[in-house]
């Protein structure tokens, strides 16, 4: 982790945040409440979606019948990221990138040609490249090397928000993207992790309500004999967002999502009261940092502030 001071000019501008995403609805999944929070604050906040979402299926099913989802999925999923972008109060910009779709099958089908996934990195890079020189952000949220889960999207997104994190600032690479800028932190999202989970399991076990994670537990507790813990992370969590106050935004936000969300569905199954009572947070590993901070934080800014 490096520590290397870097100077900011003045502290009048506004604190920037940059999250570069794979797919629409992955921005309302991980980190919305953490980003409507920090919007509220005054910070500006962008997503960078890297592709339209061409080839997701439509996965609630109250939408199978939409003929606009039929006739033209990525428009329709273009509105849906418009409608979240309100409800979180942040910009939003997209890449461009024709989505790879997920794989199915034994053996695995080849990608589709000319998917973001397939890009040379130096190529799929540089338009995120850009945008940092454009918006010039203190912070960049990415996924870990898996992907948060093994999307190749998903992996190709990690790849090139690391490649604009450590490009960006260097006026010798990429030429004609602009003014080159320093992003100062890299954090790694930890939506999906398992602390959490077992956290809201354990609330509801003994509130006496049936739990939407007990075969998730299960399966962690199965996978492990000896400890019965959940999977130690890759990156642990150095940094708790707590931002309880704004898991209605999110909700709506992911409700936005119309066609990749179900109302119904496993997002919900715990309401935003109960999910504040038990981990306000929203969870982050500091990955690489160009100023000094104190482990653990309680803001992406600290040290930038």
């Amino acid at each position: 982790m490096s520590t290397a001071s870097n100077d900011i000019s003045s502290r009048q501008e506004p604190l920037r945040l940059l999250a570069v995403h794979a797919h629409p609805d992955d921005e309302a999944s991980k980190g919305a409440a953490m980003m409507a929070y920090y919007a509220a604050q005054g910070v500006d906040v962008m997503v960078a979606t890297c592709t339209g979402g061409e080839r997701g299926s439509v996965l609630n099913p109250s939408m199978e019948s939409s003929a606009a989802a039929k006739r033209d999925l990525a428009g329709l999923r273009r509105h849906e990221m418009a409608n979240a972008q309100h409800e979180l109060g942040i910009q939003h910009r997209w890449l461009g990138f024709m989505d790879s779709g997920l794989p199915e099958g034994d053996p695995l089908p080849d990608l589709p040609f000319g998917c973001f996934a397939l890009e040379p990195l130096q190529h799929a890079a540089a338009p995120l490249v850009k945008l940092v020189r454009e918006f010039r952000p203190h912070v960049i949220i990415s996924y870990d090397e898996n992907g948060g889960y093994p999307h190749p999207d998903h992996i190709m997104a990690h790849k090139v928000a690391v490649e604009a994190f450590t490009a960006a600032g260097d006026p010798g690479r990429y030429p004609g993207t602009g003014e080159a800028w320093e992003p100062m932190k890299l954090y790694y999202d930890r939506a999906f992790n398992p602390e959490r989970f077992q956290a809201l399991h354990l609330a509801l076990v003994e509130a006496g309500v049936a739990s939407p994670y007990a075969e998730r537990i299960a399966a962690w507790q199965e996978a492990d004999t000896e400890g019965h813990q959940p999977p130690a992370p890759t990156h642990p969590t150095t940094t708790q967002i707590e931002c309880g106050d704004f898991f209605e935004a999110r909700d709506r936000a992911l409700k936005s999502h119309r066609t990749q969300v179900d109302p119904e569905g496993f997002f919900f199954a715990v309401d935003a009261p109960t999910q504040r009572k038990v981990w306000p947070w929203e969870d982050y590993s500091l990955i690489m940092t160009k100023v000094e901070t104190e482990l653990p934080e309680t803001d992406l800014f600290a040290g930038i502030r």
